[in-house]
């Protein structure tokens, strides 16, 4: 783990930047254990302060250059007003795709459904503020591990995110909530907190991809 080196004058109020041992790295001004969620529309700016260091605010800065950052993720706002045991279910969507993509790589395709579901709602273009790109929201770097040249080409996406869907299940011995915990905050994650990590956001899709996986495996979409 390393931390940004700061100024002392400025260390109690400037954001830490942590890498943490699965290369994940976190910004972060929080002391303690919990630190606030990011909503669907939080908005934070990014800038250098006076001395320098780069600092994250929800304020907009009156007096430096700065970048919006938007935080979003389909099923992970903690106070979501979705119902998500009523929501619209996308059954015709790319069924060969996810047919022979999970008949590959060992993955219920009800499962499969669910986590694009949770994390586009189905939309091939979707990119996040992240990076995180197309059906099934995949980082560049997780792109390149599982061979997707094309993160955006929606039969690579879902190849792609469930070759990695199905490490991360065989990484839990099958566990699904441990799972798909480790394929939205990282398996590094997992494995620091010993479980589900206690970010609202992480709790908050895990509980919705059940939900999810059990809707469209009742409707038998394989």
């Amino acid at each position: 783990m390393a931390a940004l080196v700061v100024p002392a004058a400025v260390q109690a109020d400037s954001v830490r930047r942590i890498v943490h041992p699965d290369g994940t790295v976190e910004f972060t001004n929080v002391t303690g254990a919990r630190a606030k969620p990011s909503t669907k529309k939080e908005t934070v700016y990014r800038y250098k302060d006076s001395n320098g260091v780069v600092a994250f605010s929800e304020m907009r800065p009156a007096d430096a250059e700065f970048d919006v950052i938007r935080f979003e993720c389909y099923a992970c706002k903690p106070n979501s007003t979705i119902n998500w045991h009523k929501t619209r279910l996308f059954l015709e969507p790319y069924q060969d795709e996810i047919r022979l993509a999970a008949r590959s790589f060992g993955v219920d395709p009800a499962l499969v459904r669910a986590v694009i579901h949770a994390e586009s709602a189905f939309n091939p273009r979707a990119v996040s503020s992240k990076g995180a790109q197309g059906l099934m929201q995949l980082m560049p770097g997780t792109a390149r591990e599982v061979g997707v040249s094309n993160a955006l080409d929606a039969a690579q996406n879902i190849r792609g995110g469930v070759n990695y869907l199905a490490r991360m299940l065989q990484l839990h011995d099958g566990n699904i909530k441990l799972a798909t915990a480790a394929y939205n905050a990282g398996p590094g994650a997992v494995d620091r907190h010993g479980g589900i990590p206690p970010y609202a956001e992480t709790r908050a899709y895990v509980e919705r991809v059940g939900i999810l996986h059990q809707r469209y495996r009742n409707e038998a979409v394989n």
